[in-house]
């Protein structure tokens, strides 16, 4: 698993572009002897394992793509690919389901099917969704799946499950105000949407603490901005980008309206206009109640130290995606002290790697069971 996760941390691909690391996992399934297929949902990659006839079936899912940051771990197995790398640990996810499907051939005690989804395209950029609109769940049935990601932060090893929300949905939108450009020094000429993005920052960070229940969970980041290109020109246009994030749906298309209707309602009080585009939407990830406690029961059996006291996170995964079609339940693994997600000096955790294939064998063998 060590050689498996340092060659994908090697040579990592974006989103939608990991053709050479499907083509990898393709060929170590196939060096195990395991039936597989490519191209579910773009880059996606199936392998079925199944031992006896009939029976039920389970999947489990690993990510494969890697984000655009540049690397500073120095490690030996760093990135090769100058400003991409595997800062999410997609990397160990990839090589911990590869180590689960070769324990799985090894052990005779289960019967059923076994579905390995290799997912694409998961950091923002929908790959769930692309392999279940090609027929992820008709072409290879299965009853319920799991999935797990690496958390920085909890002690190495450490397995988390949730009961209910585990990770936040989310949408990301961005806003163009345009007005009329005047000179700096008349500003009473112009229509000034740089005075309009200040207002409606300020009236989105009041969504949450007066439109939201208090005791519900919800964000929303406004991250970049653009104006103008002279310090004595009030700008024609100024734009926004940010996203939101919720537990549930029902907080999501609150925050969804209002962030609509202050956009248009600060660009109607200051003559402007406004377009507001919302994208890349995530729906939460919520367990399953009785797939979660399965999966924390097949986990203690498994001699593996399980937490349930954990809170959610705001942080968002497209595993949420398949949870809306099949029950299923994820987990968090311990990365131990690391780096933090999505940061250029983040590693996965090698040692943690028999673990998360302890994990996929337990709980499959449990969810067959």
């Amino acid at each position: 698993m060590r050689a498996w996760r340092h060659h994908l941390h090697a040579h990592p691909e974006l989103s939608c572009h990991e053709a050479a690391t499907a083509a990898y996992v393709c060929a170590q399934l196939g060096a195990l002897g395991v039936p597989h297929w490519g191209g579910v949902g773009g880059h996606g990659v199936v392998g079925v394992i199944e031992r006896g006839s009939g029976g039920r079936a389970v999947g489990l899912r690993a990510d494969m793509d890697a984000l655009p940051i540049l690397e500073t771990t120095g490690l030996g197995h760093a990135s090769r690919h100058q400003g991409v790398m595997h800062a999410c640990g997609h990397d160990g996810h990839t090589a911990s389901l590869l180590g689960a499907a070769r324990a799985l051939l090894a052990d005779e005690g289960w019967r059923g099917r076994v579905v390995l989804v290799f997912q694409p395209a998961e950091e923002g950029f929908g790959g769930a969704e692309a392999m279940l609109r090609d027929g992820l769940l008709t072409r290879f049935p299965m009853e319920r799946i799991f999935g797990y990601h690496n958390w920085p932060g909890l002690n190495a090893g450490e397995v988390v499950l949730h009961e209910g929300p585990c990770m936040a949905g989310a949408v990301n939108f961005e806003i163009a105000l345009t007005g009329r450009a005047a000179h700096a020094a008349m500003p009473h000429l112009s229509a000034d949407p740089v005075q309009g993005l200040a207002q409606l920052i300020l009236a989105l960070n009041g969504v949450v603490a007066r439109n939201l229940d208090p005791l519900a969970a919800g964000v929303i980041s406004v991250c970049t901005l653009k104006a103008g290109e002279a310090r004595n020109q009030v700008p024609q246009s100024a734009a926004m980008g940010g996203t939101m994030r919720a537990l549930t749906p029902e907080v999501m298309a609150l925050l969804r309206r209002r962030v609509v209707a202050l956009a248009e309602g600060v660009a109607a009080a200051n003559g402007l206009e406004a377009a507001v585009a919302l994208f890349s939407a995530l729906e939460p990830t919520i367990n399953h109640g009785p797939e979660a406690a399965l999966a924390a029961r097949a986990a203690k059996q498994a001699g593996l130290h399980v937490r349930r006291d954990v809170p959610p996170s705001m942080a968002a995964e497209d595993f949420g995606r398949f949870l809306a079609e099949i029950p299923g339940a994820y987990a968090w693994i311990g990365n131990g002290g690391s780096a933090p997600l999505h940061n250029p000096a983040y590693d996965y955790n090698d040692e943690i790697l028999p673990v998360a294939a302890s994990y996929y064998v337990a709980v499959a063998k449990a969810a067959l069971a």
